[in-house]
């Protein structure tokens, strides 16, 4: 049986700023209380970078410092109920935000920032892998700030002192409560991931559960639940395999997962005793979930998906702009105020005439930030003068673009939000532009290639396209009959009417328990689907030819190029990758989107 929780409806009424200048303010809103069990967590996955917050959205508006200050005061509630608190943090906490990519070396900042949280198990997600210094900056920072925290039960690195081929940290973590004393066995995993830098070794899921070290901690008998954290959708073919054989050896023990990747809300109830919690995206959100019961065969699960703002931080306190900060917690915001002045992040290039959406808007379309590339920014921009007297056909997966272009200033954090990546432009010469338009189909149809030939660059998650196009795809290929195959943000919310202030947009979220998950009632916003990849067709810069080519240059994002490889054996082009490309032109799709907008969008 599920627990359900008859929604509790509050009405905050406090004066709220948020602790970054210069952000929205929070809006009065209808509010979901959480339920406290006796063991608690609060969950963040896939930050990438944004621990100052979102500066422009009121809904998401509390920075790293407020989320310190808001745990300390949740364990300080959790302890005096005689319960317990623990904090999870899933991976992928770099790319995607000016804190983190606007810095050489990249991260100068962020690292001494995060690890101000006080975080009891956190994994590894894999954007922290697809570069050497990333996974090594993991590795001699991020680990040993947290010590025996940091659980990576299949992923390895060569230790960039020995050489050596280590575990990147602790396989597995054993701890006991501070308040009730629970005993528990933690294990973090990243996916099937195959898309790192070759410094680090990502094992299969599905075979690190065979290791007889693994074997060995699922038969400890001194353990009341398991954890299993990851960067790993909860609706997946890996987190099947590790419920499977945990359950097998230990019949009905407790089992909470926690996973994410695919950038959404979403709870999934795989059996009466397990559960599995996806806490969003880019600190929109704090996941919160409870369990009474814990050692039960019926134990009873509660979730909550926290808007990230300090209206939903006070009122899940019950404090108020006095009582509620801590001093760590301010001094944090101080750290990330004075990194951001460092980096000049709030440096205007330009002004955005209106909103350019990732996916909140059809595709094709006047107000989708890909038709705007595909029209406007590619055409511009990409130029190889000796090349000049040939057309060429650009292909860039939609993935590359991580958020929305908000109307207004448009400043050097929004450079790195928009498109934090550092990939640049590659191209192979002369192709037949009937080929051309064959290979974007085939990586529209990608996931079907996939499939059918078993081959993936990256992995099995669709890495074209935006994580959270990803999420219905991947849950499609999950064999289960234990679970509710809803996926969330797909489906309008029950609206609670006792209050006089109307829902604003927002996450409106169904999963496995039901539509009362988000803390916030907000009006529903419509989500679209968009291709794995756009493509454009640039004339010849000389203009010596009008109509269209038999011949294009065709330029690729040089993180895609595995998949046009693939695409272009399937289509018959004879061509061997990377040997047949070359440069097409100095710099990265981020300084290209940039220096577009500091020549087209003034400000007046």
């Amino acid at each position: 049986m599920i627990a359900r929780v008859l929604p509790l409806v509050a009405l905050v009424t406090l004066s709220v700023h948020a602790a970054q200048p210069g952000s929205a303010s929070p809006l009065p809103a209808k509010l979901r209380d959480i339920t406290w069990g006796k063991l608690n967590f609060l969950h963040t996955t896939d930050t990438h970078g944004w621990l100052a917050g979102h500066l422009q959205e009121p809904s998401y508006s509390a920075d790293w410092g407020d989320y310190i200050s808001f745990a300390a005061r949740m364990r300080e509630i959790a302890e005096s109920r005689d319960s317990d608190l623990l904090v999870i943090d899933t991976g992928d906490r770099v790319e995607g935000n000016g804190l983190y990519d606007a810095s050489d070396p990249k991260g100068k900042y962020l690292y001494d920032i995060l690890k101000q949280q006080h975080i009891d198990l956190l994994s590894s997600g894999n954007h922290e892998l697809y570069k050497k210094n990333t996974s090594e900056a993991e590795y001699l920072i991020t680990v040993p700030s947290f010590a025996d925290s940091y659980i990576a039960s299949n992923i390895d690195i060569l230790d960039p002192n020995s050489g050596e081929l280590v575990p990147l940290g602790p396989r597995f973590r054993k701890l006991t409560t501070k308040k009730k004393g629970y005993r528990i066995m933690a294990f973090g995993f990243l996916f099937d991931f195959t898309g790192n830098y070759n410094n680090t070794k990502v094992q299969r899921v599905e075979d690190t559960v065979k290791e007889t070290w693994f074997q060995q901690a699922i038969r400890d008998e001194d353990v009341d639940l398991f954890i299993v954290l990851g960067h790993v959708p909860v609706r997946s073919i890996e987190y099947e395999a590790v419920h499977k054989e945990i359950r097998n050896v230990r019949g009905n023990i407790t089992i909470q997962f926690f996973g994410g990747h695919f950038h959404i809300r979403d709870y999934a109830r795989y059996d009466a005793q397990s559960s599995a919690l996806a806490s969003g995206r880019f600190m929109e959100t704090v996941g919160f979930l409870s369990i009474d019961d814990v050692k039960s065969s019926t134990p009873n699960f509660s979730r909550r998906y926290i808007d990230n703002n300090l209206f939903s931080y006070y009122h899940h306190t019950g404090l108020n702009k006095s009582t509620f900060p801590t001093e760590h917690g301010q001094n944090v915001s101080q750290m990330i105020q004075e990194a951001r002045h460092a980096l000049d992040l709030d440096y205007v290039h330009g002004c955005a005439p209106t909103d350019f959406w990732v996916d909140r808007t059809p595709y094709p379309g006047n107000n989708s930030i890909y038709t705007w590339l595909e029209t406007e920014v590619l055409p511009q921009s990409l130029q190889n003068p000796s090349r000049q007297g040939k057309p060429a056909l650009a292909i860039v997966n939609t993935g590359a673009i991580r958020f929305d272009i908000f109307k207004g200033p448009f400043t050097q954090d929004s450079t790195f939000i928009v498109s934090p990546f550092t990939s640049g432009f590659k191209y192979i010469k002369d192709v037949p532009l009937s080929t051309a338009k064959r290979i974007v189909t085939l990586l529209n149809g990608a996931s079907k290639i996939l499939t059918t030939t078993n081959e993936q660059p990256h992995g099995r998650y669709c890495p074209l396209a935006p994580p959270q196009q990803c999420a219905r795809q991947a849950s499609d290929g999950v064999e289960s009959t234990t679970r509710n195959p809803i996926m969330p943000q797909q489906h309008a919310q029950a609206v609670i009417s006792d209050s006089d202030v109307e829902p604003f947009p927002g996450y409106t979220t169904i999963d496995d328990a039901g539509d009362d998950g988000d803390d916030t009632v907000h009006s529903h916003i419509s989500f679209y689907q968009v291709p794995n990849v756009i493509q454009t067709l640039i004339p010849p810069l000389d203009h010596s030819s009008s109509g269209e080519p038999t011949t294009v240059d065709l330029v690729y994002l040089d993180f895609i190029e595995p998949y046009i490889a693939l695409a272009a054996k399937f289509s018959g082009f004879p061509v061997n990758l990377p040997a047949d490309s070359a440069l097409y032109m100095d710099g990265t799709m981020t300084e290209l989107i940039q220096t577009w907008i500091k020549k087209n969008w003034k400000c007046t």
